[in-house]
This record gives C-alpha cells, structure tokens and sequence, in this order.
C-alpha cells in the first residue's frame, strides 16, 4: 500500500448502510438530522478517520494483497468504527483484501444477542458470532474485590486467536486507539516496571496470528463523536465496565488531565512511542552498552587512519 491518498477518498461516502441499519431497527439516525453545516462536520470527521487509518495501515504494512481481515467486533463504539472505516477503504484500497466480522458471545446475562446480528445483516459484511461462556470462568477465577479485566482480555484473545486460524483470517483486527496505547503504556510503566504499550503491528506469542490495530493513530474523542452520529448500536460491557477503581481509569483520567491542562501533550506522547531512542534507556538486551569501549577503539582508530591518509601526513 504505496499511497495514503488512495486510502482516503476526497468524496464522503453516502450513509446506504447506516440507512439500512436504521430500517432495520425501525428509527432515525441522528445524521438525518444534521443541517449543511453540520454535515460537512461529519465528513470532515470521517475523512479524517479514513486518513488517519489509510496512513496507519501503510506505515506498518498491516494489509496486503489477498489478506482476510478478521474484524473484532465487540459491540462498542471503537470496533464499530474500525469496521466502518475498513469498508470505506476497502472500495478504494490498491490491493485486494476481504473482511469478516467476528463478535465473541462471553455469555454475559442479559447480553443482548440479536443486536449485532441485525446490524450486521444490514452491512452485508460476513459475519460469525462465536460463543464461549468466557464470563463464569472469569467470575470463578477472579478473587472479591479484584478486576476482571486480565482474565478476560486472555481468555477473549485466546478464543478469537484460535477462531482466526479456522476461518482462515490472516490479519486480526483490533479496535484499540491512540488513548488506548497510551493509556497500556502508562499502566505497564506504573504497575508492571515495564515500557511497553501496543503496537500498531503484532505477531502473536505462539506465531500463529498477525494483529493489527488500524485505529492507532485516531483519537478517542473522534471515534465516540464519529459513533454517536452513526448512531451505531452500543453494547456496553457488563462485565468490567462499571468496576470501581479500575487502573486503566485512574490512568485514562490522568492522561485527560493533563490534555485539559496543556492541550497537545497526547500527541506528543503518542509520538514519543514512534521515536524512541534504546542508546538513551537502559535496556541491555536492546542496546549494547558492554560493547561501548570496543565501539569508541574502532572510531578512534578510523580517525588514526583518516589522519595518515590526508595529504602531507
């Protein structure tokens, strides 16, 4: 994928889709509602979206030619999104490649089970609903009084890891943001003494799976805004959404802090995490510090050698 442009049309898809959804649950979107203002508002967004996910699929390399994109469907409003805006690009995108949604039913009661059915019967987009009662593992497994979220993040990996390779997808989609990433890499340096975060690209532990995460360089604040117009149909989670002092949220109201108060430092820092310097860490098995006396004999000798070789030496 050579040319952001071609992943970012210049003309603002018509709603056909979101339209049907709204027949298909019997109620208007709140797009019918805009006026000429604020519908170039929301194409100004989208285009943005699609620019931003083109500029993130090509500078990792995440799709190419013939690829089956297992989009992770969860019900929220980032996945949503994201599955939104690979159907944009895919009309447009200089390689061929296919898309299938998969939402994982974790059998939490009161799940609503024909909402995404329906919407994405709708889209015409293939679709799987995988079920697996990840939800009494976890309820079972984790200790009164602790987050679930752990737990359940590997068991749902697990399950869509091993669906992907039965349907023969050979990417994995997830709906993860720029807040998100920043958000894992303060919580890592914070509680698990590491510096890491997600990366827009990843191979899974066991080599089976690339993951590829197309929202890397959106911000939250679009997405949400970008959902609500769409007026896709949210699902919240039941199960860790509404826990009391969770990590992630004390770090996600920290990070909102500080952008209240120096508007800009999230892309800064978001930045950061693609210019990172290992010489100026502390990391022995990313950069080779032992190595440093022998690094600075070679340039001195070159410099000896440079000497003799002017003219007069």
């Amino acid at each position: 994928m050579q040319d952001a442009a071609i992943f970012d049309p210049l003309v603002a898809d018509s709603p056909d889709a979101h339209q049907a959804q709204g027949e298909e649950f019997g109620k208007s979107s709140p797009l019918d509602e805009l006026d000429a203002k604020a519908r170039r508002g929301f194409n100004k967004l989208q285009k943005r979206l699609r620019r931003q996910v083109g500029n993130a699929i090509i500078d990792y390399g995440m799709i190419h030619e013939g690829d089956r994109v297992m989009v992770c469907l969860s019900g929220g409003k980032d996945s949503y999104t994201m599955l939104e805006i690979l159907r944009n690009l895919q009309r447009n995108a200089p390689v061929n490649f296919s898309l299938v949604a998969v939402n994982l039913d974790q059998k939490q009661p009161g799940f609503p089970e024909h909402v995404l059915p329906g919407y994405l019967e709708s889209t015409g987009v293939e679709y799987y609903i995988l079920e697996r009662d990840t939800y009494s593992v976890v309820k079972e497994k984790t200790p009164e009084g602790k987050t679930t979220c752990a737990l359940c993040s590997r068991l749902r990996r697990g399950s869509l890891y091993g669906f992907a390779e039965e349907i023969g997808a050979t990417k994995v989609a997830l709906g993860h943001h720029r807040e998100d990433i920043l958000e894992t890499l303060f919580l890592n340096m914070f509680y698990g003494g590491s510096l890491k975060a997600m990366p827009p690209k990843l191979l899974s532990d066991d080599g089976k799976n690339i993951v590829i995460r197309p929202l890397a360089y959106c911000r939250e604040a679009d997405i949400a805004e970008f959902a609500r117009l769409m007026d896709f149909p949210i699902i919240p989670c039941n199960l860790c959404g509404s826990q009391p002092n969770m990590q992630r949220q004390v770090v996600k109201e920290m990070l909102a802090e500080w952008e209240r108060k120096h508007p800009g430092r999230i892309e800064t820092m978001f930045k950061a995490v693609t210019n990172v310097a290992p010489s100026q860490l502390a990391d022995r098995e990313l950069f080779d510090f032992e190595g440093l006396e022998a690094k600075q004999a070679r340039l001195h000798e070159r410099r000896i050698d440079a000497l003799n070789l002017s003219p007069g030496g």
